[in-house]
């Protein structure tokens, strides 16, 4: 079997947030993104890419629902399913372009993943996943009022949706995902955590009116294919101790039992940094690899250790 290195990539890692969000920003960003990526495909590892879409299923959604009058609405699961399309799009042709240019033909395919989960998980009951856009305090309460969404403060940056993110069970198209990466293409699946499903009594699949935290699936993923790597890019260098204040430090070299200890004296705060924090130690409990945290731009620097966050199982 093909042991890839996993690379989970932040929808909002793929947005510069100082240009507005037309699609060619975000085909130029993913394009600067992809480079790095092409130069460990064009090195001869095998690579996976899970990518998130947290502010693209939001985006989705709102239009869906300011639509409602002239069309019908759109349920979570087909919104999904729609951004593993646009965005996966983005990805494979931006990255195409980049391995040409490098002399390299590997091929390219974006699958349409599904993601089981179980219908009775709590978070139907708590839901905690953020997406969409950033509200000030009077345009969350004026989208609470008019569309009854839940929303929450993240991350000091401002308010945005929460719906419901269940823990992924099972990749339901787990072994094309084999079979496309042992016949040598670069794959790209389980695109904004994969299209949340369940199975009815009769074993009929159904979709779930929920979005799947792409990292928890990202580590799901590399844990079932045993990756020696988990590779999480998002927004910033690296991890951060105190993110947000006077005492924020950058976090370089890191373990299991010191990521859990952070995380208790709550310095990764939820919906951001700690379901990546999550997902590293979900992983590494299971392989005895390395998660590594960085930027998108930096990603060469973090796979040499010159910069972002590594971590292991243990110090020992």
């Amino acid at each position: 079997m093909t042991r890839p290195t996993i690379v989970a990539i932040g929808g909002h890692s793929l947005l510069d947030p100082d240009q507005p969000t037309i699609i060619e920003n975000q085909v130029a960003v993913t394009a600067r993104a992809m480079a790095p990526v092409a130069d460990l495909v064009a090195s001869g590892q095998p690579v996976i890419l899970v990518h998130g879409n947290g502010p693209q299923a939001g985006w989705m959604q709102l239009r869906s629902v300011l639509s409602r009058e002239h069309l019908h609405e759109v349920p979570l699961d087909t919104i999904v399913a729609n951004t593993q399309g646009s965005l996966g799009y983005m990805i494979q042709r931006t990255l195409r372009e980049a391995l040409r240019q490098r002399g390299v033909m590997t091929p390219i395919a974006t699958l349409v993943t599904e993601v089981r989960v179980d219908p009775a998980d709590q978070a139907f009951e708590e839901p905690t996943k953020p997406i969409g856009n950033f509200y000030t305090d009077e345009e969350a309460h004026l989208l609470s009022e008019e569309f009854g969404w839940l929303m929450v403060a993240d991350s000091r940056r401002g308010y945005r949706r929460v719906v419901a993110s269940p823990s992924p069970v099972e990749i339901v198209q787990l072994d094309v995902v084999e079979q496309l990466l042992d016949a040598g293409s670069v794959v790209i699946c389980c695109g904004g955590g994969g299209v949340p499903v369940m199975r009815d009594k009769a074993g009929h699949i159904r979709g779930m009116e929920a979005v799947i935290d792409k990292d928890r699936v990202a580590a799901l993923l590399a844990v079932e294919l045993q990756a020696p790597r988990l590779v999480i890019t998002t927004g910033v260098e690296t991890v951060f101790t105190h993110f947000g204040t006077p005492k924020q430090a950058p976090l370089r070299e890191t373990h299991v039992e010191e990521i859990r200890a952070l995380a208790r004296k709550g310095h990764f705060p939820p919906g951001s940094m700690r379901p990546k924090m999550e997902a590293s130690v979900y992983y590494l409990n299971r392989v005895d690899g390395e998660a590594i945290v960085c930027s998108p731009d930096n990603l060469t620097e973090a796979l040499a250790r010159a910069s972002g966050t590594r971590i292991i199982r243990t110090t020992a």
